[in-house]
């Protein structure tokens, strides 16, 4: 595995030196750089690359809110867990199996919890996969609808083909990135520039990243996700603070069009509706979530489980004590500021929701962070 690695390396050797030379020269006569993500892969891409040791000593790279598993609110888990136990057949994604609630529900605390506990829960890999096995299970069936701006065509496709069963209801804890992104920039403070989400933006396109470029006078690059990618975008954010610059760059022209993908947006616009949502441990963001509209409301689990949402005026912080899940979810710590990081909190029994998927920043640090394999093969190739 290291050779492999060491050989991926060298193919683009004299690249990422290059970049690396650049982003240094850039770097030179400015002050303290801070650079934010918004993506769990592009976190992934630059702690399992070592990109963080390429940096110079002003150059900062903080994680922004790029995990829809680790935001995902302790409520909805908590209602999940419960219907479950009661023989509501519950159908997930493999990274919320496993995510913790806050509070126990007869002493389980997750899905995985529930299964073992004689819950009826299911791990598919798409809704679609969920629809198919609903529609030969009898009772109730529910789906737990994590996800970002790149899963909500899926779903809305599937309910305005009709071919949703009628007795299986949707938890939408389907969450935007652009309001979040707006949220933690007006948390973190100063903030230099961004490295927008590639895979968001392909359905999004550029303009939601644009207005946020306009509305803070900064830097936004649409990045891929190779190590390339990210060093290229990171070099030009330095290049436009260099020359005074603000707005938005599409890096990862590749994929993403300035009009993003109408006919996905198109889906979704028919089947949700923009809302006020919960995003765990950070409270309420205004205009943020997706709910069904009207249209759709018998799917609604929402409804038909009479789920109450908490409202901002009584939102109380959804974390067990002591957790920085919130302020690493904001970028305004990191994972080894956490007293549970890698103590009691592991990727094997996670206290926190940051340390179980495996875009959640925790569980990257956790696998690929501090020294390892990837500053081993930076040095390897003399880039370190």
């Amino acid at each position: 595995m290291l050779k492999e690695r060491i050989e991926e390396y060298k193919r683009g050797g004299e690249k990422i030196e290059a970049l690396k030379s650049l982003i240094w020269r850039l770097a030179e006569e400015l002050g303290h750089i801070k650079i934010m993500n918004f993506c769990g892969t592009h976190e992934w891409t630059v702690v399992h690359y070592g990109i963080r040791s390429l940096m110079p000593d002003n150059v900062e790279l903080i994680a922004g809110p790029g995990c829809p598993v680790c935001i995902t609110p302790s409520y909805a888990i908590e209602k999940a867990i419960e219907l479950s136990l009661e023989g509501v057949k519950v159908y997930t994604y493999g990274d919320a199996y496993r995510l913790p609630s806050l509070k126990p529900v007869k002493g389980v605390r997750s899905l995985f919890e529930a299964k073992a506990s004689g819950g009826k829960v299911d791990v598919v890999y798409s809704f679609l996969d969920a629809v198919k096995e609903a529609r030969n299970e009898r009772g109730e069936k529910l789906f737990f609808g994590i996800g970002f701006e790149t899963t909500a065509p899926s779903y809305a496709l599937s309910f305005c083909k009709g071919i949703v069963p009628e007795d299986f209801y949707f938890l939408s804890v389907l969450r935007l990135t652009p309001p979040a992104a707006d949220y933690a920039l007006s948390k973190v403070g100063k903030v230099s520039g961004i490295i927008a989400p590639g895979h968001v933006s392909t359905i999004t396109g550029a303009k939601p990243w644009r207005e946020i470029a306009r509305n803070h006078s900064m830097p936004v690059v649409i990045s891929g996700f190779e190590p390339l990618d990210v060093l290229i975008s990171i070099a030009t954010i330095l290049k436009m603070i260099k020359e005074g610059k603000s707005g938005l760059v599409i890096e990862y022209r590749r994929a993403v069009r300035e009009d993003g993908n109408k006919l996905a947006r198109t889906y979704i616009e028919k089947v949700f509706e923009v809302s006020d949502a919960a995003w765990r441990g950070i409270g309420i963001i205004p205009s943020s979530g997706l709910e069904l509209t009207m249209k759709f409301s018998e799917y609604d689990a929402y409804k038909r489980f009479s789920i109450k949402k908490p409202e901002a005026k009584e939102w109380v912080s959804d974390l067990p004590k002591g957790c920085k899940c919130a302020e690493i979810t904001l970028g305004l710590a990191k994972p080894v500021d956490c007293p549970y990081y890698l103590k009691s909190c592991t990727p094997d029994r996670p206290i926190g929701p940051c340390m179980v998927s495996s875009e959640g920043t925790c569980a990257i640090w956790a696998r690929f962070g501090g020294g390892g394999l990837a500053e081993e093969i930076a040095k390897e190739v003399g880039v370190a």
